[in-house]
């Protein structure tokens, strides 16, 4: 691999999934549903309205995230 060659792949944007989201996300919960792993969470972030699905399986312990926060209809971030 030449300079040139890692000069281009260091100058390129990073994946959007790999960005840092442009605020903190406020996440809120929408529904809450119990299941055989814990509670199932519905949550949405008060500021961009992103969505999320999170676990929580002890109630002494905070949620995981199960899924990657999706944007809002409409909000680019």
């Amino acid at each position: 691999m030449s300079a040139t060659s890692d000069i281009r792949t260091a100058s390129q944007p990073a994946p959007a999934s790999t960005r840092t989201p442009s605020h903190e996300h406020a996440w809120v919960t929408e529904s809450r549903h119990r299941t055989s792993e814990g509670d199932v969470l519905y949550v949405r972030c008060g500021g961009c309205r992103a969505q999320r699905i999170d676990l929580q399986r002890r109630s002494d312990a905070p949620p995981t995230a199960l899924t990657r926060s999706i944007s809002a209809v409409g909000n680019n971030p």
